[in-house]
């Protein structure tokens, strides 16, 4: 083996203690957790809204978003529950390029400790956001050894679609005591993405940073369309109506727990072309109106928006502008949401 240790063993408490939440602010999240929790359940009847930049690249245009969100979610909250995306890991590439913020932090000449002052920068970001607007942040679990240091902040998370195949994030997502959606691979085999909720909600037994654990499984874990890729790169989405019945249909003839749907509007359900998403959500809308299943079971969207339309370079000029995939910018946000809370 050709490992080299950077740094010595990182004390999770000692990171968690930089940025632990008050009382008062423990319980402004736990309060938010339960309302979101009992939407997944169904309890709550209100539209789940997991929204915000592709990555979580710039700690001020972030909190820049969050502000302007909390007063729109404010002005929806009887429709619509939103969770801000702070999405602090980049999607999975080849592994050049932009990593996401774990990896952003300037390194010290010998490239020491650069990873522990880039968690605390994560948790940072994660409490600002809470603290500063109210409002509770979703994330992506790429990393699930890294679940332990963001835990008590973080209150949705994502398995990606090239995670979800991956047997210790199904285990690991077990052990999640929050809602945790899990994509459709890249592929877009939806059975491959239900034997992951399926493993979600199961208990299970696995080795998790060299120790043995057990988990108490996650009723909450639900799935996320995301679309797919053929092997020859055709792009095929899985939000129309006769592929939401179709999931639909999955979760009747297994036994799940709380079977929820949320539509990714972006990546292969939109080509990736930011603007579609609007078009995306107007359409699942009107089949929500059309068929009382899928109002029953199509609850929730997941956006990709930022201040500013569209994409820019890693390292570019334009605040609140996505640097990996394009987003819907803030007035078309606005649009959006307020056209999802008059027809939910």
């Amino acid at each position: 083996m050709s490992f080299k240790a950077l740094s010595k063993h990182i004390n999770i408490d000692t990171v968690k203690s930089i940025s632990k939440l008050n009382e008062e602010e423990a319980a402004i999240k736990a309060a938010r957790d339960n309302e979101l929790k009992a939407i997944i359940e169904g309890k709550d009847q209100r539209f789940l809204l997991v929204i915000g930049p592709c990555s979580a690249d710039n700690e001020d245009a972030v909190l820049e978003y969050a502000k302007r969100l909390s007063k729109l979610q404010e002005e929806v909250k009887d429709k619509v529950f939103i969770v801000q995306r702070v999405y602090t890991n980049k999607p999975r590439t080849n592994g050049d390029g932009y990593k996401g913020l774990l990896h952003q932090q300037d390194p010290s000449p010998t490239g020491e400790i650069n990873l522990i002052r880039g968690m605390v920068a994560v948790r940072k970001m994660h409490k600002r956001v809470l603290t500063e607007t109210g409002l509770t942040t979703a994330d992506e679990m790429l990393y699930p050894d890294n679940l332990q240091f963001v835990d008590d902040l973080v209150s949705y998370h994502a398995v990606g679609a090239r995670s979800v195949e991956n047997q210790q994030h199904r285990f690991v997502a077990s052990g999640i005591d929050f809602p945790t959606g899990l994509k459709n691979p890249t592929s877009g085999n939806i059975n491959v993405m239900f034997n992951a909720v399926y493993a979600a909600q199961q208990k299970q037994e696995l080795m998790y940073n060299g120790i043995e654990v057990g988990t108490s499984s996650n009723p909450l874990a639900h799935v996320i369309l995301r679309g797919g890729l053929t092997e020859a790169g055709e792009i095929v989405p899985n939000y129309h109506y006769e592929d939401l019945l179709k999931v639909i249909n999955t979760y009747k003839k297994g036994n799940y727990k709380n079977p929820f749907i949320m539509v990714d509007t972006n990546h292969d359900n939109s080509g990736k072309q930011y603007n579609e998403q609007v078009r995306i959500v107007q359409e699942i809308l009107t089949n929500r109106s059309w068929n009382e299943e899928i109002h029953q079971y199509v609850r929730g969207f997941m956006i990709e928006s930022y201040l500013e339309d569209g994409r820019q370079e890693p390292g570019g000029e334009v605040f609140g502008q996505s640097i990996t995939d394009p987003c819907l910018g803030w007035e078309k946000t606005e649009e959006l949401v307020r056209y999802i809370a008059a027809h939910s």
